[in-house]
C-alpha cells in the first residue's frame, strides 16, 4: 500500500519539439507557371481591359477618345450589324457540320484500319500546315474559277441547281457565294477536327469491339453504343475547335465571297483598319466573344461529357 501512495518521481525537462523539416522546393511549381501567367497577362489580359475601356469611349481619330461609359455603343453595333453576327454562326455551323462528317471517316480509318500507313495519313492531314493560311484560301479561287473543272463537273450533276435554289450559289458560279465561303472554312479548319478525333479514337481499347462482337452486336451497333459514345471527348474539342475560330474569321469571306456574304469578322476588321471607329469595333469583338462563350458553355453542358482532348 506505501508503494500506492507513494509519489512518483519528478519529470525531467522536456524535450524539445523537432520541427518538420522545411520542404524544399515548394515553390518551384509556381515558378514554373511565372512565365506562362506573365504571357497570359501582358498579351491576353491586358488587351482585354484596354479594349474594354475603348469599347465605352467617345470621340474622333482627331480630337481623341475618352471614356464616357457609353455603354450605348454595344446596342447601337449589334442593332446595325446583327445580320453579319447570324451569318458568321450560320457559315461557322455549316463549316463545323461539313468538318465532322467528313473528319469522323478519315480519323476513324487512321485509328483503326490504316494500319502501316497511319503515318502517312497523319502527315498529309497536317500537311496544309505546312503552308501560309493566305495561300491555302487563294487556293480555292482557283480551284473554284468559273471555268475550272469543279464548277464545271457540279453543272454537269446539276448540283448548282440545287444550291442556287437553297440560296447557296447564284447561277452558274461558285465564287462569291456562301457555298465559297463554307468550303474555304471547311478547308481550313478541318485539320483541327481531324486531330482530335483520332487521338479520341485512338485511346478506345479495342478488347471492348471485341467483346461487342461476342455479345452479336452487329457492327453500326458497335458504332453506336461502343466507339461513338467514347470518342464524344474528341467530338466535342473538334468541334468547339473548328467553330470558333470559323465564327471569327474574315480572310475567307473576304478573298472567297462578297459583300453579300459578309462576316462579323470582316465588319470588325473594317471599324478597326478603314473607318476607324474603334468603340464600335472593341464593341463587336466583345459582342462576339460573349455571344461565343455562351454558345460553347450551352454545348459543352449539353453535350454531356467532361473530358475533353
Amino acid at each position: 500500500m506505501s508503494t500506492l501512495t507513494e509519489a512518483p518521481p519528478p519529470l525531467g525537462p522536456a524535450a524539445p519539439e523537432e520541427k518538420p523539416p522545411r520542404r524544399r522546393g515548394r515553390f518551384t511549381p509556381y515558378w514554373l507557371l511565372l512565365p506562362g501567367m506573365l504571357w497570359l497577362i501582358v498579351f491576353f489580359a491586358l488587351p482585354m481591359v484596354y479594349q474594354a475601356s475603348t469599347s465605352v469611349q467617345q470621340g474622333s481619330l482627331e480630337q481623341g477618345y475618352k471614356v464616357t461609359w457609353h455603354f450605348a455603343t454595344y446596342w447601337d453595333a449589334l442593332h446595325a450589324y446583327w445580320p453579319q453576327f447570324l451569318r458568321s454562326v450560320c457559315y461557322a455551323a455549316a463549316a463545323t457540320v461539313l468538318c465532322l462528317l467528313l473528319g469522323y471517316p478519315l480519323a476513324y480509318l487512321i485509328a483503326f484500319r490504316a494500319g502501316r500507313w497511319r503515318n502517312l495519313i497523319m502527315i498529309l492531314v497536317i500537311a496544309p500546315f505546312f503552308t501560309s493560311f493566305l495561300i491555302r484560301t487563294l487556293a480555292w479561287k482557283t480551284i473554284l474559277a468559273d471555268n475550272g473543272p469543279v464548277v464545271h463537273a457540279l453543272n454537269t450533276l446539276h448540283v448548282l441547281d440545287v444550291t442556287g435554289w437553297l440560296g447557296w450559289t447564284a447561277g452558274d458560279r461558285v465564287l462569291a457565294t456562301p457555298l465559297a465561303v463554307v468550303c474555304g472554312l471547311t478547308y481550313n479548319f478541318l485539320p483541327f477536327m481531324i486531330l482530335p478525333l483520332y487521338t479520341s479514337l485512338e485511346r478506345i481499347d479495342g478488347r471492348l469491339h471485341e467483346a461487342a462482337g461476342d455479345l452479336y452486336a452487329r457492327p453500326w451497333t458497335t458504332f453506336r453504343k461502343v466507339t461513338f459514345p467514347l470518342s464524344m471527348p474528341g467530338v466535342v474539342s473538334g468541334t468547339l475547335l473548328t467553330f470558333i475560330p470559323a465564327a471569327g474569321d474574315y480572310v475567307n469571306a473576304e478573298l472567297l465571297g462578297s459583300t453579300d456574304t459578309r462576316m462579323i469578322g470582316n465588319v470588325i476588321q473594317t471599324q478597326f483598319l478603314r473607318v476607324l471607329d474603334y468603340p464600335t469595333a472593341a464593341a463587336l469583338s466583345f459582342i462576339l466573344m460573349a455571344a461565343i462563350l455562351a454558345m460553347v458553355t450551352l454545348y459543352i453542358r449539353r453535350s454531356g461529357t467532361e473530358d475533353l482532348v
